[in-house]
């Protein structure tokens, strides 16, 4: 893998715009709020052109100078490569293309590659030896395996009712991890109370500053994918958020390199009915979420209580002229039925909800039909549980006319 050459230059407080070394490992601004990644874009717009990446390979390394890494031999990698943009024209809702982008293909089946292999590159390089995290299931299997490649020891926390086939994965990586009774925030509870007795380094969602900045190469790639163009509407599987804001934060360093000129996508911000406090603050028009009390959902992925970035969410919504909505676990488990039937493609709930969200937001006329819509699949379908098949036949006694 070639070299970085990255124009990373500080970090900066999302509120108070306080800078902080990235040569050192942070978590919050003194303030207690996220960190962002700042780059030199008049740097990255005299030296990195659109026809020098078609000499890269296609993986998410190809964006190195709008991302943070500065050393080759700190990127921790596991083959994290450009995901597909599969146009679904059975899901469409009108004139306009319908497209998902399935996130499934990236190392782990799932997006949270995207985020961890830059956030453990990143503590790689600034000398964590110990990490630890809260998670639903896919972030924590990253974590794992990515922990394990950097030769960096991983504590992993989850609810008790995470899939067992994400706990499994997280132990058989090597992870450290350990049930919970409680939510996600519970989690991340014993997480930030245990870094003094235990030495770690929290990578929680946007409690250190390279998740989003791995989470953006979502965006640069929608962008290239699209020509250099780009969608009327991305509909977002909305948690802790850190995708929605890092393709926001991705299409602005775009504008300002020169790169993209047109309109930018309406971001939409889809929950679940059980687990929706970014769609109620929407509503509420407030610039901070409650936290939402007794979460449930099948879309596990996306069941997050309280965001520490909620207002960064609400934040690129509002920007963006898009809006959140909230689908319910009916509706979920249809969508995933109907994309599986119509297009071949066995999406994860969370993926699903935002086909269901696209369907929802047609009948209201938030969506319309003319309007092109990038819909993210974030996980391998077949790492959750699937309805059971209970048909069978007797050999010799097969009566085809009841097969049909």
């Amino acid at each position: 893998m070639p070299p970085p050459s990255s124009f990373l230059t500080h970090l900066e407080c999302s509120v108070h715009g306080d800078r902080y070394d990235p040569a050192e490992a942070h978590n919050l601004s003194k303030a207690g709020k996220p960190l962002l990644a700042c780059y030199d874009l008049d740097g990255v717009r005299g030296n990195f052109t659109k026809s020098a990446l078609k000499e890269r390979d296609a993986t998410l390394w190809r964006y190195r100078e709008l991302l943070p890494v500065r050393a080759g031999r700190d990127i921790v990698s596991l083959g994290e490569i450009m995901t597909p943009l599969i146009a679904t024209p059975a899901l469409r809702g009108g004139g306009g293309e319908v497209f998902i982008k399935d996130e499934s293909r990236l190392p782990t089946g799932s997006f949270k590659a995207r985020g961890l292999c830059m956030a453990v590159s990143m503590a790689r390089a600034c000398g964590v030896r110990r990490i630890a995290m809260p998670t639903n299931g896919n972030a924590g299997a990253a974590l794992a395996a990515y922990a394990a490649r950097a030769g960096i020891e991983s504590f992993i926390f989850c609810p008790q009712d995470t899939p067992q086939i994400n706990i499994r994965e997280i132990a058989a990586s090597g992870g450290k991890v350990w049930l919970v009774n409680g939510l996600i925030n519970d989690c991340g509870r014993i997480v930030g109370e245990g870094r003094e007795a235990m030495g770690w380094f929290d990578c929680s969602t946007l409690k250190e500053p390279y998740r989003i900045e791995g989470k953006k190469t979502m965006g640069l790639e929608l962008a290239e994918q699209f020509g250099w163009t780009l969608p009327d509407v991305i509909l977002y599987p909305t948690g802790g958020g850190t995708g929605l804001i890092g393709m926001w934060k991705a299409f602005h360093e775009l504008q300002k390199i020169g790169w993209i000129d047109c309109k930018l996508p309406r971001m939409v911000a889809v929950q679940a009915a059980g687990c929706a406090p970014i769609v109620k603050a929407f509503e509420d028009n407030a610039e901070h979420a409650e936290t939402w009390r007794d979460a449930r959902t099948v879309a596990a992925g996306i069941r997050v209580p309280a965001a520490i970035g909620d207002f960064l969410i609400l934040r690129a919504v509002r920007e963006s002229n898009g809006f959140a909505i909230a689908v319910d676990d009916g509706a979920i488990i249809h969508a995933r039925e109907e994309i599986a039937h119509k297009e071949g493609l066995l999406a994860c709930p969370e993926g699903a909800a935002t086909y269901a969200a696209y369907r929802k937001a047609l009948e209201d006329g938030r969506i319309e039909p003319r309007e092109s819509a990038v819909m993210f699949n974030c996980a391998a379908g077949a790492k959750y549980e699937l309805p059971p098949v209970t048909r069978s036949v007797t050999l010799g006694e097969v009566d085809y006319r009841k097969l049909r």
